[in-house]
């Protein structure tokens, strides 16, 4: 299963994105199954909202919830992201956890914010 973050579905919504075409080749000739998070889909929409109109198709994409299971791995990623000096952004150690939970990896182009996490167990496809 692989986790599409909100930055890899702006590229392939944008349909001028070169990069956007790439990344979709890439998770369809993956064969996995793709969805993405409840968080995701709140942050973009978000800037759907504001900037443009909603986008049907996206809205028909499976998404995961956010747990109570993974409140509580969030919480420690993000403690133990903050105790090794590699602070992360609270909703991406939410993000993190759902994948963790869910045996997925994560399609992000933001590894900066992620790659922390890698050692607490998170997956990066």
């Amino acid at each position: 299963m692989i986790i599409v973050d909100t930055d890899i579905l702006i590229e392939i919504m944008d349909k001028k994105s070169e990069k956007g075409d790439h990344l979709l080749k890439r998770i369809v000739e993956s064969g996995d199954t793709v969805c993405t998070t409840a968080i995701n889909l709140h942050e973009i929409l978000y800037g759907l909202y504001k900037y443009a109109k909603p986008i049907e198709e996206l809205l028909e994409l499976h998404v995961l919830d956010y747990t109570k299971k993974d409140a509580v791995l969030a919480a420690k990623l993000e403690l133990e992201a903050e105790k090794k000096g590699t602070p992360v952004r609270r909703t991406d150690a939410m993000i993190a956890a759902i994948a963790i939970n869910n045996n997925a990896e994560l399609f992000t182009l933001n590894y900066k914010h992620f790659k922390p996490l890698e050692t607490l167990g998170l997956k990066l496809f």
